[in-house]
């Protein structure tokens, strides 16, 4: 009874086997932040009854300690857990290692097998030995007799001793070959011990159990920054805008093949709520006192791949500010810009650019993206829009003539059903189509830009779907050949499911992907969105003689985009990079698409030799433009044509006699706008005048 009460005791520990206080795991998914990472690992244990200690090995070394969190204890309790990193570590079987190590094994066992072959050969040649000294003994053999044992022997020995040659040069090779990758793996040993993160956990368990551990925490060093694609075949086709997500982490442990998260969130932004006390008045020193600036939404995340930043410093109008003060943050990098506002700075150190000009107050602004355009003390909340400008050359691509119908994600089972043969919506939930083998006349089905002849009922789940073209008419085959000529359908599906919190937004992407620990950037797609837009031209010679295509979109907040680098590709030609910032957009936005040279603007001044008079004390300055617009191209075009009447903010400085013609004239911010349809090969001139009276013996600049 006592031995059977022993063995049903040390069942569980027979069944859990041994125990091992070092407990490797595997990262299962990622969490990437704007600025950090959560990343959840997974680990399977077995824990004795009773008092426990394990070390769970091979963490990242910039773990936040207070973040870490444990689950799947079951009835396990913790009674203490530590992190700490283990400098003494080497790396274990690294990648490179494993495969020289199993070659030397294979070829020793190869040598091996021919040293057996050896002996075995030696054994025999000594056996033919001792039976030739034994027939030379035997008296009655005849003379023919003689002479085939004789051939025997000498033949058999021969042959014995090149075998045992053979195999002796295949074992110096062998050696040879050896000595050789020993050498490698004698370099790939000089390579330094690396440092590794280790949590010591203490538990107390009721009874021997296994476990599947499940540890999170967050890491510093790894990141996200936004960025896109917007693409446009031609002026009458919708734009195409690929969210994409560039992921970088420098943790020190690799991501190999796990599930990714993108968050907008910040888990390391101060959540307290600010403070608003009594404001006293009383007198001050006013070279010294200096308003205090509220603390501004951050827009922008740093992105440590740019190393070296240029852009354009501005004013609240758009006129470039000569000698602006641009700085790397915490280094003595430092730049002015020139006569135009330009400025080109290397940041190989610093994480954040900080503008300063007289008058204007400090700017400290992550460095997001290689080109920043500037403007000091900007109000983007009395922005109606906002254009961004994509400068580089544009190259012609023949548009292609086939028919396209788009239908949206949420318009799929309202919308497609009855527009191809082939295709319908069966209840909400399944796209269903025909095989090709089964209906000869169906479409051509092609997914995410693949070909599928073989779509069947049930094979997409119109929640997967963001977006369906069907392609219809005889140049349809220009593109997939007789595969199309019934129609083509494309699918485009959603390559990431965006969740909204009550602060953030997460797309969980539904590929797995691998991120080593190295800093480089990782691209990773989180959607692509069909835009409808209007396409005109813009121009405001006061400031840019260029004028340029530009597309403007609404309804863009559904998508949840962040301020990020965008690259411009209009008719398949790479036509720049610009930078999308929705924070400062109202009501649409904008984007340039490049410069058009086929459209030409120049803004002169009237020559007026009474510009200039005098009233008692008073000066008076006339002054007259004329902005002419020039259509070179073969087409129509609308041109949105910008400019401005200077306004005052001195009651000595008198802006009057203001002639505007059929300008729209915003008065508040003296800005004026003529929306102009141009027919081809055609040109167009319009004028605004104003007068100014300011004191004789001051000076203003116009």
């Amino acid at each position: 009874m006592k031995n059977l009460l022993q063995i049903l005791t040390l069942c569980p520990f027979l069944l859990l086997g041994n125990f091992d206080p070092k407990l490797p795991s595997t990262v299962k998914e990622v969490t990437v932040y704007l600025n950090g990472a959560q990343v959840t690992r997974t680990a399977i244990c077995n824990i004795k009854a009773g008092t426990s200690n394990i070390t769970l090995t091979g963490l990242s070394t910039k773990i936040d300690e207070s973040s870490i969190q444990l689950s799947g204890l079951q009835s396990v309790s913790i009674l203490s857990m530590d992190y700490d990193i283990n400098y003494l570590s080497a790396l274990e079987n690294p990648e490179e290692v494993q495969p020289l190590q199993r070659r030397i094994d294979e070829m020793q066992t190869q040598i091996a097998l021919l040293n057996n072959t050896i002996s075995g050969l030696e054994e025999e040649e000594q056996v033919i030995y001792a039976n030739r000294s034994v027939g030379t003994r035997l008296q009655n053999l005849s003379l023919e007799k003689v002479k085939e044992i004789s051939t025997y022997y000498r033949e058999r020995i021969t042959a014995i001793k090149n075998a045992i040659f053979d195999a002796n040069t295949q074992i110096n090779d062998l050696n040879e070959n050896i000595r050789t990758i020993q050498k490698q793996l004698a370099e790939l040993n000089k390579t330094p011990e690396k440092e590794q993160g280790e949590l010591t956990l203490k538990l107390d368990a009721p009874i021997a159990t296994s476990l599947r551990l499940t540890i999170s925490y967050q890491v510093s060093d790894a990141g996200w920054i936004p960025n896109y694609e917007i693409k446009s075949n031609d002026i009458d086709q919708p734009l195409l805008l690929a969210y994409k997500a560039h992921v970088y982490q420098k943790s020190g442990v690799d991501w190999n093949n796990v599930k990714i998260t993108l968050s907008t969130g910040n888990p390391k932004s101060n959540l307290a709520k600010p403070h608003l006390g009594t404001k006293y008045l009383n007198f001050t020193n006013g070279y010294t006192h200096r308003r205090p600036v509220a603390i501004q939404k951050q827009k922008y995340v740093y992105n440590p791949s740019v190393k070296k930043i240029t852009g354009v410093v501005t004013d609240e109008s758009g006129l470039a500010l000569p000698g602006a003060n641009v700085r790397v943050k915490g280094t003595s990098a430092g730049t002015q810009t020139d006569f135009d506002g330009y400025f080109s700075l290397e940041a190989k150190n610093g994480s954040s650019l900080v503008f300063s000009y007289l008058g204007y107050h400090d700017q400290e602004i992550p460095i997001y993206a290689s080109m920043m355009n500037v403007r000091m003390q900007q109000d983007a909340t009395a922005l109606e829009e906002v254009i961004v400008t994509g400068q580089g050359t544009r190259r012609e691509k023949r548009a292609l003539g086939y028919a396209v119908s788009s239908v949206e994600s949420e318009d799929i089972s309202r919308t497609l059903n009855g527009r191809a043969a082939g295709i319908s919506i069966r209840g909400t939930n399944t796209v269903r189509g025909g095989s090709i083998k089964t209906a000869p006349r169906s479409p051509l089905y092609v997914i995410d830009g693949v070909p599928v002849d073989d779509f069947v009922e049930g094979d997409l789940d119109e929640s997967e779907i963001q977006s369906v073209e069907v392609l219809k008419g005889a140049n349809a085959t220009s593109v997939y050949g007789t595969r199309g000529a019934n129609g083509v359908i494309i699918i485009t599906t959603k390559k990431s499911t965006a969740r909204d919190g009550l602060n953030r937004t997460d797309f969980e992407i539904k590929k797995s992907y691998t991120i080593v620990s190295d800093a480089d950037i990782t691209a990773i797609e989180i959607n692509t969105f069909q835009l409808q837009a209007a396409y005109s031209y813009f121009t405001a010679p006061l400031v840019n003689e260029n004028v340029f295509l530009t597309a403007t979109f609404s309804n863009w907040e559904q998508y949840n985009l962040l301020p990020g680098e965008a690259s411009i590709y209009f008719k398949g030609g790479y036509s720049g990079k610009t930078t999308l910032d929705p924070y400062t957009t109202k009501a649409e936005m904008v984007v340039s698409l490049g410069i058009d040279p086929n459209i030409t603007v120049t803004r002169t001044q009237n020559k007026n030799f009474k510009s200039r008079s005098f009233t008692g004390s008073n000066r008076i300055v006339n002054r007259t433009y004329d902005l002419e617009v020039k259509n070179n191209k073969n087409r129509s075009i609308e041109l949105k044509l910008l400019d401005r009447i200077p306004i005052s903010q001195n009651k000595d400085i008198k802006v009057d006699d203001i002639v505007t013609n059929d300008a729209l004239h915003d008065i508040k911010k003296g800005l004026l706008t003529w929306k102009i349809s141009l027919p081809p090969l055609e040109s167009i001139t319009k004028s605004f005048s104003f007068q100014v009276k300011y004191p004789r013996y001051r000076s203003i600049s116009l």
